[in-house]
């Protein structure tokens, strides 16, 4: 979503109140330009979007001022999604509520990164749950995790959401692991998987940092457990530093061809999507390797 915003050229004073870089704002400055995102992916064969909610727990809204908004402003976002994804009626298409991080590390030591206290944590994403959920979202999802007991407090959070809305919507968890499999405090993926898999996570995954081919080791010992489904959404590749920016260069082609091995290798990878880097071309490479995968498996 990012990367496509980008392409917008965006100026300070298309975001709310001139804030640059609030990309989730963009739902009350410019809600086509989102709308408009949505449909590129869909149109490359997404069955599932995201909601463009990444940073729209209450702490991070706190930091543009509409923190006391959290609920409604997180189900503007999901009802604008759900709307796109009405449009479309070839088959059935699926809206995910994005959760990312709260900037906070509530495992560190850190005196400033350490120090939100958790109850704060838990009822942030505990709002941003509800609000996605009243919007019509069909599952959160929590992604780019840095810190494990922050995905548990969100996990929590989200069955608070389920059990105040009375809707129940499945929960995705995912955790973001670099190149030697490790996040960011050093949990590794049996730590990791361990620690929430028994929180009633409907699916357990990994999001974000590295492209496929360095996510291989964990996702073959998540298929190994067999207890639950894998989401697998590297990023394009590597990021290499050219200029200062972060450039991904793995091509839709050897992405696709990465995850197709992903879906072959492991019965357990039932979502593939693309991080960091990718866009609507490399969904549609996904696309087409799903459907060849399918039309194999009918023949």
């Amino acid at each position: 979503m990012g990367t496509e915003i980008q392409k917008y050229d965006p100026k300070p004073e298309d975001f709310p109140n001139n804030q640059d870089g609030f990309n989730d704002g963009l739902v009350i400055t410019h809600p086509e330009w989102i709308k408009q995102i949505h449909r590129n992916y869909l149109d490359a064969g997404s069955d599932c979007i995201e909601t463009n909610s990444f940073g729209s727990n209450k702490i991070k809204l706190d930091e543009y001022g509409f923190g006391d908004q959290t609920v409604e402003f997180n189900k503007k976002i999901a009802k604008l999604a759900c709307e796109v994804c009405e449009e479309y009626s070839d088959k059935p298409r699926y809206v995910i509520g994005s959760m990312g991080p709260s900037g906070y590390l509530p495992s560190s030591n850190d005196p400033d990164l350490g120090q939100k206290p958790l109850d704060e944590i838990r009822e942030a994403f505990a709002l941003q749950s509800e609000g996605l959920i009243l919007g019509g979202v069909d599952a959160l999802l929590i992604e780019t995790s840095q810190d494990i007991l922050e995905v548990k407090l969100v996990i929590e959070a989200c069955h608070s959401a389920i059990k105040k809305t009375g809707k129940k919507v499945p929960i995705i968890a995912n955790t973001t692991l670099d190149q030697y499999g490790k996040m960011l405090l050093g949990t590794d993926i049996q730590a990791a998987y361990t620690t929430v898999s028994d929180m009633g996570i409907d699916v357990f995954g990994l999001n974000c940092s590295t492209g496929p081919i360095e996510m291989s080791p964990s996702v073959r010992w998540l298929d190994e457990q067999k207890d639950h489904n894998i989401l697998v959404v590297p990023n394009a590749g590597m990021p290499e530093n050219e200029g200062g920016q972060a450039i991904y260069k793995m091509s839709p082609e050897k992405m696709g061809e990465a995850l197709g091995d992903f879906l072959n290798q492991y019965h357990k990878v039932r979502i593939i999507g693309g991080c960091c880097g990718t866009n609507p071309e490399h969904i549609r490479a996904l696309r087409k390797v799903i459907d060849e995968k399918a039309n194999s498996v009918e023949g």
